[in-house]
């Protein structure tokens, strides 16, 4: 069997889903011994490959740039996995949903709407709401949990590893 390429990403999300990746302890060096990590923020790797095997997705839809950086790795990936509640429901990245785009950008970024040019251009533009990954991309499995247990991971991604 050749070698699993297997690729994380961080969308809009806080990190966790991929702390508990870390926290994988021997499990990872014994993950890693099964596939090659060929994209993930835990690497400094600029662009997405192609032909990747499986994909962690941790993070909700908030940007343009999330969209289209799930439409790339859907278009790219046989097998990508909502990691997290953030991924599978919006969880905490959907809190501004209630109260919309413009009071988020009012209570964390008072000087937001008087003077954009502060944030510059490389501050994506937020969506109106916030969507669950599923919402935009096909996704083949669910990882719950915020963040998922290591074991979670561990057991799922050898399961879909089978499958390949």
């Amino acid at each position: 069997m050749s070698r699993i390429r297997l690729a994380t990403a961080w969308l809009s999300g806080c990190s966790g889903c991929h702390m508990s990746i870390l926290n994988l302890h021997d499990g990872l060096v014994e993950l890693l011994e099964l596939c090659d990590l060929v994209y993930s923020p835990l690497a400094d790797f600029k662009e997405y490959p192609g032909k990747v095997d499986i994909a962690l997705i941790e993070g909700a839809i908030a940007n343009r740039d999330n969209l289209e950086m799930a439409r790339t790795i859907r278009k790219h990936t046989k097998k990508v996995v909502s990691l997290g509640d953030c991924a599978i429901n919006g969880n905490v990245a959907a809190l501004r949903n209630p109260g919309g785009k413009e009071a988020v950008l009012e209570t964390a970024y008072a000087d937001y709407n008087n003077n954009p040019a502060v944030f510059g251009a490389d501050v994506p533009a937020l969506f109106a709401k916030v969507l669950p990954l599923h919402q935009v991309i096909r996704v083949d499995a669910f990882i719950p949990g915020c963040p998922p247990e290591p074991d979670a991971i561990r057991v799922a991604l050898h399961r879909l590893i089978e499958q390949l």
